[in-house]
């Protein structure tokens, strides 16, 4: 029985790239063609973008529709899933807000992702309590609720996603926990679903950085040009001690190898480098040396062209008509309220807040007062 709920999304905040492909885009794909879900929800998370992008709506506005070109170039389907724009669903605050009753301040301050996203901005270990003290804006502060409000509205089963977001699951399961405790059983607990290569986790930047990320800089862009691509491989951290090409060279922290991992395979041997049968003798002949970082650039180079191409070709035909993007973008906004409205109405009952519903409670306080007179 196909009883899978599916749902996924992306900040706004930029073009997407090959660290969102292959963390979770290529996989929503999959998962959209295999066809084995009730329901496949993917959204534009402008109104989280919003928390840390306040004083800069223009951005968020701007990036919606390059999103949603990347979604669709990628091939995710809207006439298989549902793509939607968070901020069109209040449902999603309204939930967010009751969810709000059920966290404590400290149970946030201890989120790995939280904490994580403080530090991308420049805040050190020391510097952290004073942000939550004073300086964080509460919105970023719980975005977790706000996530999690987007996965149960929805009553997500499954949530593809990167391994930075583990501690945000963590968290939705235990909203809904605290909740079906207290109210009843009425939300659904969610699962994360990992990238099945264990390359594809965390991709780093190109820089050799822990994580590819458009504020640092590092990124390879989905809609990158073929040239730009090209040289942005070439610039690619390696190992500093390789510095000759007899050098032996260290696989470790070595962000070309570790993009073999993520996109190469074996039919790429054949047509781009057919001296090596496979990825384990090109290693072992860099880690001996007399092989340079240069050749496995081109390498990679390659298989990131014949990836990326195809994506990029698909783009510019969909930015040929952008206003069919957005009619896109309003008609599946409608459905998936549809969806959020019917989560929203079994949460007011079981909240006992949905007074003008419950006939019962209109009758006993009518008696009451009627007795009374």
């Amino acid at each position: 029985m196909k009883d899978k709920i599916i749902l996924t999304g992306d900040r706004p905040t930029g073009r997407l790239h090959i660290g969102h492909y292959v963390g979770s885009l290529k996989g929503r794909v999959e998962l959209q063609n295999a066809m084995d879900y009730q329901d496949m929800f993917v959204f534009i998370a402008d109104a989280q973008a919003l928390t840390d992008n306040f004083d800069n709506p223009e951005k968020v506005r701007q990036n919606i529709i390059e999103v949603a070109l990347d979604y669709l170039s990628v091939g995710l389907d809207p006439s298989k899933i549902t793509i939607f724009i968070q901020s069109m669903i209040p449902e999603l605050t309204e939930l967010a807000f009751y969810y709000m009753n059920l966290v404590t301040v400290a149970r946030l301050q201890r989120n790995p992702t939280v904490k994580t996203e403080i530090a991308m901005r420049g805040f050190s270990n020391e510097d952290q309590q004073a942000v939550f003290g004073s300086g964080l804006p509460v919105g970023f502060f719980t975005y977790p609720i706000s996530q999690a409000a987007d996965i149960t509205a929805f009553k997500a089963t499954t949530v593809p996603a990167g391994e930075d977001q583990k501690p945000m699951i963590e968290q939705t399961v235990e909203i809904v926990r605290k909740f079906n405790s207290i109210y009843g059983e009425t939300l659904v607990e969610p699962e994360i679903l990992l990238p099945a290569n264990n390359a594809c986790h965390r991709l780093p930047g190109i820089d050799g950085k822990a994580k590819m990320s458009k504020s640092l800089g590092n990124c390879i862009y989905l809609s990158e040009s073929a040239d730009t691509l090209a040289k942005k491989v070439m610039s690619m951290y390696t190992d500093p001690q390789h510095i000759s090409i007899n050098d032996p060279g260290h696989l470790e922290g070595n962000t070309v190898f570790t993009y073999l991992d993520a996109f190469c395979r074996q039919e790429h041997f054949g047509m781009f480098l057919p001296e090596y049968p496979n990825l384990d003798e090109l290693k072992a002949h860099y880690q001996r040396g007399g092989l340079g970082d240069v050749k496995i650039k081109k390498f990679l180079g390659k298989i990131l062209e014949q990836e990326l191409a195809p994506i990029r070709e698909r783009r510019k035909e969909f930015e040929k008509d952008i206003p069919e993007v957005y009619n896109m973008l309003r008609k599946g906004s409608e459905k998936a309220r549809e969806v959020a409205a019917k989560t929203m109405d079994d949460v007011r009952k079981s909240m006992k807040i949905n007074y003008f519903e419950d006939k019962q409670l209109i009758a006993e306080q009518a008696e009451k007062y009627r007795q009374q007179q």
